[in-house]
């Protein structure tokens, strides 16, 4: 996505956060159940490009296929062809605020040893234990397969063995979309990673 697509898709998702806020549409809550409703025609809990402009629509926000198509690009984060919740939320709900930013990355460093911007598997090594991994201990999987699926899990996209710090980022967005608070926010950070 270039700048200016990427500037029509803000302010395209500008709209419909001002139009889903407008309706009450705030909690993690009645956002799940704005998503259900979006996605009334096949239930499988991902949204086509019909369903997001119909269900948009019937929320308010009229946006022609052009828009619609910018608008999918965006929401669309791992390129699926459709959005599942946690997309939806990412882009309904933004980006991390300052408070929850700061955790995260209090959260990265602590992961990233080197200090190359880079989790790799390596670093995740020292901190994550595998020996105890109930297919480690059934041989079904080498302890480097479960530091593998470890990144994988955390957003590892493009499959490399590294999650950078966009992609940390990225997953983390997602998690935070689907907790209302802030401090409930960083009590999760710091139980999760020991900070």
């Amino acid at each position: 996505m270039n700048r200016q697509q990427q500037e029509a898709a803000n302010i395209l998702l500008k709209r419909v956060r001002d139009a889903l806020n407008a309706r009450g549409t705030k909690t993690i809550r009645s956002l799940g159940i704005c998503f259900r409703c979006l996605d009334s025609y096949d239930g499988n809990r991902k949204l086509d490009k019909n369903e997001l402009k119909v269900g948009l629509a019937e929320n308010g926000v009229q946006l022609s296929w052009n828009e619609i198509d910018i608008l999918f690009a965006a929401m669309d984060r791992d390129r699926s062809g459709t959005i599942d919740f946690d997309e939806f939320l990412v882009a309904i709900r933004g980006q991390l605020n300052p408070t929850r930013k700061a955790i995260v990355d209090q959260a990265f460093k602590r992961f990233d040893k080197t200090g190359d911007g880079k989790i790799t598997v390596d670093d995740i090594r020292g901190v994550y234990n595998t020996k105890l991994h109930p297919k480690v201990k059934n041989g079904q999987m080498s302890e480097n397969q479960v530091l593998d699926e470890f990144l994988v899990n955390f957003g590892d996209v493009d499959r490399n063995g590294q999650l950078s710090y966009q992609e940390w980022l990225d997953y983390y967005a997602a998690v935070s979309a689907s907790v209302d608070n802030d401090e409930h926010f960083v009590l999760l950070m710091k139980m999760a990673w020991k900070l």
